[in-house]
């Protein structure tokens, strides 16, 4: 199978899974599962949990029970851009073509639903059906690669040196952080929802 297909084969897969999250018009607070549907269901590459099922395959593991993973990680990717896209961040009012959460949601919700998907992400994946062992070192990579060695942090440097000109180092650790730790953790996933080796992982990193 060439790359183009496979791509398409596995993105198609993500979308229709995601799809299916936060639907739920019954609940008194259906107004903020319509709110974190809004952004995760606006489309995009989905190059991050195609990551998740290609790493997955190549390890010889059952794509579609890694598909839970993979969506917890376009989860968390959707929640910093419904953050980033805050007035107190980037205010920026069209995503993807489409209005920003905030635009339509108001602030409150649409940081409430970027916390909420975060949360979600990691439920997803300690409540689906791969072993125990595998979810919990899912789950921790995907919590080291948010937190303040990841994302956050990046996001934080970011902002923090708005304005000025940076070094050539001080645009890689941003970048590093706010962007590639995730990628790499939706690789690393992909190789531990396969149940691969720590070979396996560390090639994947």
């Amino acid at each position: 199978m060439d790359y183009q297909t496979q791509y398409h084969e596995y993105k198609a897969l993500a979308d229709a899974a995601l799809n299916t999250y936060f639907t739920d018009t019954s609940v008194s607070y259906h107004r903020l599962l319509e709110a974190m549907h809004y952004s995760l269901a606006a489309g995009g590459k989905r190059l991050r949990p195609v990551l998740v099922l290609a790493f997955c395959a190549a390890c010889g593991g059952d794509v579609r029970s890694a598909l839970p993973v993979a969506c917890a990680v376009e989860m968390v990717h959707t929640y910093s851009l419904i953050h980033d896209d805050l007035p107190c961040m980037d205010n920026d009012d069209l995503r993807r073509g489409k209005p920003t959460n905030h635009v339509v949601f108001g602030e409150c919700t649409a940081t409430l639903a970027g916390d909420a998907l975060q949360a979600e992400a990691f439920g997803t994946i300690l409540r689906c059906d791969l072993p125990p062992a595998v979810k919990a070192n899912c789950a921790e990579i995907l919590a080291g690669a948010v937190g303040l060695d990841g994302m956050c942090g990046g996001q934080f440097l970011d902002m923090s040196w708005e304005g000025r000109a940076l070094t050539e180092q001080e645009l890689s650790e941003i970048n590093i952080r706010k962007t590639g730790a995730l990628l790499v953790a939706a690789c690393q996933m992909g190789v531990a929802a396969a149940g691969g080796s720590e070979l396996m992982l560390a090639a994947a990193g």
